[in-house]
Order: C-alpha cells, then structure tokens, then sequence
C-alpha cells in the first residue's frame, strides 16, 4: 500500500551541478537550506550575500546594483533601535555603526558583482509575494527591521509585476554572463502572519509568474520545492516545532529530489568523501590521547589534503 503521491521529477541531462560550477543562490529563508546543504558538500556557492530576500522586487534590485556597481551612501542608511539599518538588506547585515554597514553593503555589492559574472548556476527562491511600501520615500522595502507598520503601507504584487521582476533579473544576469542557468522555486515556509488565505494568493502569484518565464531551452528552469512539501511530505510531522517551517527531515528529503535532479552524477563520489571527513570532524573521542584517536586524526587529515589537491577550494 503506497501511502504517498509522488511528484514524477525528470533528472537534468545537461548543465548539472559538478564541482567545477560556481553557485549564487539568492531569496527566501528556504534558499538558506539548500545553500547550506552545498556549502556542507563543499560545493563552490555563494549565499545570500544581502541575506535573506523574500520577494522578486528585493532580489532585482540587488542585482541592478551589483551589476552597475552602485554604492550605498549615508542617506541610504538609518539608525533604529541603536542600529544601523539598510531597507534593502536583511537585518544580518545590521550595524552599530554606519561605517561598519556601509562597509557591508558595499562589499556585497562586490561580491555579488563577481559571483554575477563567474557564475554557471543561479537558484532563485521566492518566499512570497506581499511587498511593504515605505510610505516616505514611496519605495518597496526588502525588509521593515521593525519599524512600525504604520510607517508603511502593504501591497500584493500582481502576477504580472512578478513575472516583469523575473524578467528584469534574467535579462540583467544575462547581459554580463551569457552561460547562465536559471534554478526557480518557491520556498515551502508558510507566510501565515499574512493570513491563511493571503499565504495562498501569495504563493499563487509566485508559481504563476515563475510558470511564464520557464522555459529549459533558455535555461530556464523550476524545481518543485513547494510542492513537495504540500504534496510528497503532507503531514505535521514534517514540520518545525512553529509548524511553519520545515523540520530538518523535510529538508534532507527536499535536498535529495533536489540532488536526483541536479547533481551530476560523478560529483556523487567526492559528495561522499567530502560527507566522511564532515562526519570526521565532528566526532567527539571519549580519549583524545589514544592511539586510536592519533591515527584516526592522521587519517582524517590525509583524506582532507588528498581531497584539497583536486579541488583546491575546499576549506574544512
């Protein structure tokens, strides 16, 4: 008896990930988990470098600025709650000085601008479509850093902005990087402060607009993240203790459909070598000074350096 429907996933056939590609993964707090999963497989991936962005606007937005090389200033930063904030940056970026957050910014806006160009693989994950407008400045924020709502004015972006953001950010990554690959998913998290029935027009817009700009011979693809986890893992049990997010089962189970379709194949031997050192390092000896526990570290480290030859970017 088959307890579970399936989602029939097609393995890629070309432009897989391997451990010659580089990675930028950009979005919502989903793209965080299978970030971690390759940064943990020591695949060559840059994360987040503005952190967190839930919605398109956000995400284009940082791209037009890395591309064009277009610095934060002092006007565009604002102390709150004895920090300094960017409304275009999450609050991991946060400072207690404003040279300190500027400096930030700044260097991620560098980074971003080389991961742009030397990256094969961007994998782009939509949190939600509802926007804050800063009432002020009339612009829409990536994130509120807590300012009270009253300072803002909240909106529902359209499928169609959506799929015009979506667009914006192809055509920009495109202009400087010809080889791209385009990964889009929308993150499982449930949005419920917005509202059971927001979440769901939320998500809607999002899986809508991403189904317009999909197309695999522009390299252009879509990844089940989503439903996966309302259809494959459709029980609490596969949830957080906030019975929003994902427990770690659902993500390791998200991360292997993830791998069976986008993973080279060949990349899965280092995977594993790469995992026996991991499990290596994070080993507790009840006897530090054995013998055993020596020669085990010996081991250990010629692995490593053996591993380190061939892909010398691989730092444990």
């Amino acid at each position: 008896m088959n307890f579970q429907t399936k989602i029939p996933l097609q393995r890629q056939s070309n432009n897989l990930i391997d451990y010659t590609s580089n990675i930028l993964l950009l979005g919502s707090c989903f793209t965080e988990n299978i970030g971690n999963k390759l940064s943990y497989y020591k695949f060559q991936n840059t994360l987040n470098p503005f952190g967190i962005l839930f919605h398109p606007l956000a995400i284009e937005k940082l791209i037009t600025r890395a591309i064009n090389k277009d610095y934060y200033s002092d006007d565009e930063v604002f102390q709150y709650n004895e920090q300094w904030h960017c409304y275009d940056a999450h609050s991991q970026l946060s400072a207690s000085s404003k040279e300190e957050l500027l400096q930030s910014l700044n260097n991620a806006i560098d980074n971003t601008s080389k991961q742009i160009t030397e990256s094969k693989h961007f994998i782009i994950t939509l949190g939600t479509a509802w926007v804050y407008r800063h009432i002020e400045s009339d612009t829409i924020v990536a994130n509120c850093h807590k300012v009270p709502q009253k300072k803002f004015t909240k909106e529902l972006l359209s499928v169609d902005e959506i799929q015009e953001s979506l667009e914006a950010i192809i055509s920009l990554i495109q202009s400087v990087n010809r080889n791209a690959n385009f990964i889009f998913t929308v993150s499982p998290i449930r949005h419920i402060k917005d509202g059971f029935v927001e979440n769901q027009r939320s998500k809607s817009h999002l899986i809508t607009a991403i189904h317009q700009v999909v197309e695999p011979r522009k390299s252009r693809f879509y990844f089940p993240s989503y439903e996966l986890m309302m259809d494959e893992l459709r029980d609490y049990r596969f949830y957080a203790e906030d019975m929003i997010h994902p427990s770690s089962l659902a993500i390791d189970y998200i991360w292997e459909r993830f791998k069976m379709v986008w993973i080279d194949e060949n990349a899965m031997s280092t995977m594993d070598e790469v995992e026996t050192i991991q499990k290596g390092l994070a080993h507790r000896p009840f006897n530090s000074n054995s013998e055993a526990h020596q020669k085990f570290l010996q081991n250990l480290e010629a692995k490593k350096t053996k591993l380190q030859k061939q892909y010398p970017f691989m730092l444990f």
